[in-house]
């Protein structure tokens, strides 16, 4: 590892820090180093906020030490007037004659021009250290840029062969337990971290979901569900008013022109990521349309013999199995695991 790849790793880290809170903005941490020891650090902590730029500059308790001093940042720095006044114009105000950046910001209003106006001003800027890195963690953000759509993310639990419930009439038939209370925390730790949710009617009547963030801190998403003939009772926990819902009638037969509808609407509102919970109907439909990024599936070692069959996961090239996890499935002394699959788009 390399000394900029050392501080940059820190920049990393430390814009975890704001996952879940600045959304539509992306993560950012930044450092702050003189003499290969860091004088001041700081990330974005909350969106309207400072950035990480200007927390990292406050937390520097001699600004003399900024004149020959280098800051690791993991995005480009901004150049425009939004919520906060431009990072790239605070670096330069402040003398720092070096930055080191990961990656640029795809954000119209900045797009190579934060680092054009350092260049400008005689700061020395270094690009493209730990770019990948960077890319992943802000996937989210970049996705809106690249795509025009939020990140999307698949998600459900499965039987091990291939279920993800019992054929069940109503809601008064309990759906069968396939997660765990570990995965349960899982799951609303992904929640926690996305600006949107959504369930398509079937899940939405049977199920009764409330969408929301209770096993993990962290705020709940936008609540999203199509409910094209109006079969979801007012009684019904989406439309309890205690959360923001959106509900879309489908038009017409044509899903997939109707999912880039929604996805495009979403876009328009600042939405940067969305996870689709369920049914099957509804997953079929976005792997149908190309409409996915990630999807994370996790396979119980229960069997069903008969249900409602789970989305049919076809790899191919398109298709990366990322990551694999084994769970325990009851308990962490019991012998049997629930195997977690992160699927992700190339």
């Amino acid at each position: 590892m390399t000394v900029s790849e050392k501080y940059m790793s820190r920049c990393l880290e430390l814009a975890k820090n704001g996952r879940g809170n600045v959304a539509p903005n992306p993560m950012v941490g930044a450092v702050i180093v003189r003499n290969d020891r860091i004088i001041g650090e700081g990330y974005h902590c909350c969106y309207g906020e400072a950035h990480a730029e200007v927390n990292a500059i406050a937390s520097v308790d001699d600004e003399q030490l900024l004149r020959d001093a280098t800051m690791y940042v993991n995005l480009e720095p901004c150049s425009h007037y939004g919520k906060t006044p431009p990072c790239a114009e605070l670096i330069i105000q402040k003398g720092i004659p070096r930055v080191v950046i990961a990656g640029p910001d795809p954000f119209p209003e900045v797009a190579g021009r934060g680092v054009k106006m350092l260049r400008a001003a005689g700061v020395e800027v270094v690009t493209g250290v730990m770019e990948n890195e960077a890319l992943e963690l802000n996937r989210f953000f970049m996705t809106v840029y690249k795509k025009h759509r939020p990140y999307i993310i698949l998600k459900w639990a499965q039987s091990e062969d291939g279920f993800i419930d019992r054929i069940r009439k109503d809601q008064t038939e309990a759906p069968v337990l396939l997660s765990t209370p570990v995965t349960r925390l899982m799951v609303h730790k992904l929640r926690s971290e996305v600006q949107a949710i959504m369930v398509g009617t079937n899940t939405a009547i049977l199920d009764n979901p409330s969408l929301t963030v209770r096993y993990w801190a962290g705020h709940s998403p936008l609540r999203v569900t199509i409910d094209r003939n109006q079969r979801i009772p007012k009684s019904a926990h989406l439309l309890d008013g205690k959360h923001p819902t959106l509900v879309y009638g489908e038009p017409g037969d044509n899903s997939i022109h109707f999912l880039r509808n929604i996805m495009e609407e979403l876009c328009k509102r600042n939405i940067q990521s969305l996870l689709v919970e369920g049914g099957a109907q509804l997953h079929r439909s976005f792997l149908e349309a190309g409409l996915w990024d990630e999807i994370i599936v996790e396979t119980s070692p229960v069997r069903l013999g008969t249900g409602v069959p789970a989305a049919d996961l076809t790899y191919t090239s398109e298709m990366q199995l990322s990551e694999v996890k084994h769970v325990p499935f009851y308990s962490p002394c019991h012998k049997k695991t629930s195997l977690i699959e992160v699927y992700t788009h190339r």
